[in-house]
């Protein structure tokens, strides 16, 4: 790949780290190019080197790592020549990163103003005041409210949003040619994401800044990128215009990325998946890095590296399958993915009767003050949840981070014991229970945590962890050994029987999910609650867990709460949907009413901002301002007034109440059923009342 006039050209660029495995190679020969004003995205899996790729640019590399080879010219400039003196001054000014976790990379003992004029100090001549002023306007234009008061906050008294935002403010205050961005939204709730991307958009295009976004979102990088590179295990395999390659992706692992996408299409279908997982990097490559995951791979994928081959102007791809010189050996368009296969969604139709039924269910928290702790408020989690699960049946519950979804599912499995309500367990009233009783129905309700790694003991073996449960709510069979039925349950989530005796820190984050789900499994539950389980995956491993999920709840008869923010998961798996907003469900129905046509504003908003790799032919994104109220100080009125686009006078005064749309569809807005319609005033209410 020749180097041309660009603002940013890498060429060759080698990364090696050592580890007590042998030679990492993270990046192995990379090269690209980033011009003023253009976003080139780097796509792939974890673990393929995209973070590390950064690391270097920016020379950052840990301990353990080195530049083997390479050139890195910014602005015709070899920074990889630079003695790191120079390079501080390059780091802020010329360049700037955006790093993936904020709460990990802002200093947590200086106030937000302090961080941001100690680059101003650093790489401009602005000091003191002026220092200041500038760190308002820089906080100004990233979008925090308030931003004379947040100058002097830390780090820890802010959202995820406005912590993004302000690691965004810290990158843009030396006024730097290009923008590292790496993974810049990913812990972020689509609404908060929707802002964070148009504010870069904005600024790139105000600024003429060139930048790398990292990201495996292939939404995303469709609504960013003007370019794109994919990579795999620590290589660029195809680079493209954003367009050819939405149109028309050439790499096998790139149309595998695609087809493992759910989509509203392969509902009630079977996911493509890719098997198999990255290659270390420490492997010595003799073929195709791919070869092993591929299903066009033929004897010389292993035996040659490929080359390079241009399937169209400015469009190029590492695959022997382009190789219009060699024997190819495949037919190119057998790399499209196979059809899908749909299955019998047993689950599509209800059974009738309810299997959990919760009505008005709250969970308040207290806040207490002073030396006696007396009690001067409530954090109102959940306030008045009603839901209904059936079994063999999907219920998604989505909203915002805040809005108390999780508080949701604890409580219905009195993990949290609610302030007030009734939840209903097959036709048995959970809340009023003795412990003793309860115990006997937790093996019938289950869950599966966000975090796979953090709920699985470190220091016990697989098979001990599943069979923990087994023991302890008597799930223990005379006839079956527990050894059996432990292999059955790993068979089950597609593990081998080998692995009982392995640790939870040798498996990869889509392993530890389905031995979280196995064990969840061994006591035969007939509910599973499932918190965000697949937030942190891949869209390959998220496609695995999704096909097992579907295929557990087709055989088993599974209810399944799934608590998300994804909504393209909740358009695969849910039949009814529950949109929750400040510990209140403000709509609900089945999902093909709610993502067909949402009637709540918050509901709109919430799929706009969804990035979609067809985005451009969608509704258009609402940008949704300012963050979630705190649940301590809720607004008064309809919660959602304050960042509502069409909020009216009522609005800020009173609730709306339940309006029933049909059988299965409700919502909670004064846009909807009886409504006021003149003006309102704190001291009550005008009486003309008018139908939506």
């Amino acid at each position: 790949m020749s180097l041309g006039m660009s603002l940013l050209s890498v060429d060759s660029l080698r990364t090696s780290l050592t580890s007590a495995s042998g030679i990492v190679r993270a990046v192995d020969g990379v090269s690209f190019e980033v011009a003023a004003g253009e976003t080139f995205a780097l796509l792939g899996e974890s673990g393929c080197g995209k973070s590390m790729t950064a690391l270097s640019l920016m020379r950052l590399l840990p301990d353990a790592g080195v530049t083997a080879g390479g050139r890195v010219l910014l602005g015709g400039r070899d920074l990889m020549a630079l003695p790191e003196t120079d390079m501080r001054e390059v780091r802020g000014r010329e360049m700037a990163m955006i790093f993936q976790e904020p709460a990990t990379s802002l200093n947590p003992v200086m106030t937000v103003g302090q961080q941001i004029v100690e680059v101003l100090d650093r790489h401009t001549v602005l000091r003191g005041p002026a220092a200041r002023r500038h760190a308002l306007e820089l906080v100004e234009a990233v979008g925090i409210p308030d931003p004379a008061q947040r100058l002097d906050t830390y780090p820890f008294q802010l959202s995820g949003g406005m912590k993004q935002r302000v690691m965004i403010a810290i990158a843009l205050a030396g006024s730097p040619g290009l923008l590292i961005a790496d993974e810049p939204t990913t812990a972020l709730d689509v609404t908060i994401q929707a802002q964070v991307l148009e504010l870069l958009g904005r600024l790139q295009r105000e600024r003429g800044m060139g930048m790398l976004l990292i990201s495996h979102d292939l939404g995303i990088v469709s609504q960013l990128a003007h370019r794109v590179g994919v990579m795999y295990a620590g290589e660029l395999v195809e680079v493209a215009a954003r367009q050819a390659f939405f149109t028309s992706p050439c790499h096998p692992y790139s149309r595998k990325l695609f087809a493992a996408l759910p989509r509203p299409e392969q509902r009630g279908g079977v996911l493509e998946t890719i098997a198999g997982s990255v290659p270390p990097l420490t492997t010595i490559f003799t073929g195709c890095r791919f070869a092993d995951r591929c299903q066009n791979a033929w004897a010389r994928c292993t035996e040659e590296v490929p080359a390079w081959h241009t399937v169209a102007d400015g469009h190029i791809v590492r695959c022997h399958l382009f190789d219009t010189v060699g024997d190819a050996g495949a037919d190119i368009t057998s790399t499209s993915s196979p059809p899908l296969v749909a299955t019998a969604d047993v689950a599509s139709q209800p059974s009738g009767v309810p299997l959990l039924e919760a009505a008005d269910l709250k969970v308040h928290f207290p806040i207490r003050k002073g030396v006696f702790k007396r009690i001067a408020g409530q954090v109102k989690a959940v306030d008045g949840v009603s839901l209904t699960l059936t079994s063999g049946r999907t219920l998604a519950l989505v909203g915002e981070s805040g809005c108390g979804k999780t508080t949701v599912g604890k409580a219905l499995l009195q993990l949290l014991r609610p302030t007030g309500g009734s939840v209903r367990f097959g036709g048995e009233e959970l809340t009023t229970l003795p412990p003793d009783h309860l115990r006997t129905l937790r093996a019938d309700m289950q869950i599966v945590f966000q975090d796979p790694y953090g709920s699985l003991d470190p220091r016990m073996r697989v098979g001990d962890i599943i069979g923990e449960g087994m023991a302890a709510l008597g799930k223990l069979s005379a006839v079956i050994s527990k050894d059996t039925r432990m292999d059955a349950l790993l068979a089950r989530v597609g593990l081998s029987a080998g692995m009982r005796g392995r640790y939870p820190h040798e498996f990869s984050g889509g392993q530890r999910q389905r031995i979280a789900i196995a064990r969840a499994l061994a006591v035969e539950p007939r509910l599973l609650v499932c918190d965000e389980p697949t937030s942190a995956l891949d869209v390959s491993v998220q496609a695995q867990i999704l096909n097992l999920l579907k295929e557990l709840q087709s055989t088993l008869g599974l209810a399944y709460l799934f608590i998300t923010h994804n909504i393209a998961v909740v358009e695969h798996l849910a039949h009814e949907v529950a949109v929750m907003y400040l510990g209140r469900i403000v709509e609900q129905g089945k999902v093909e009413e709610i993502l067909g046509e949402p009637k709540h504003p918050y509901t709109e908003a919430l799929l706009s901002a969804v990035p979609r790799i067809d985005a451009a032919a969608g509704r258009p994104v609402i940008v949704l301002k300012g963050d979630m109220p705190s649940p301590a100080n809720p607004p008064s009125g309809c919660h959602f007034h304050p960042r509502c686009p069409r909020a009216m006078p009522v609005c800020t005064v009173v609730y709306p109440p339940e309006t029933r749309l049909g059988e299965t569809r409700r919502v909670c807005c004064h846009l909807f059923g009886e409504r006021v319609t003149a003006p309102v005033s704190a001291a009550g209410i005008s009486s003309r009342r008018e139908e939506a």
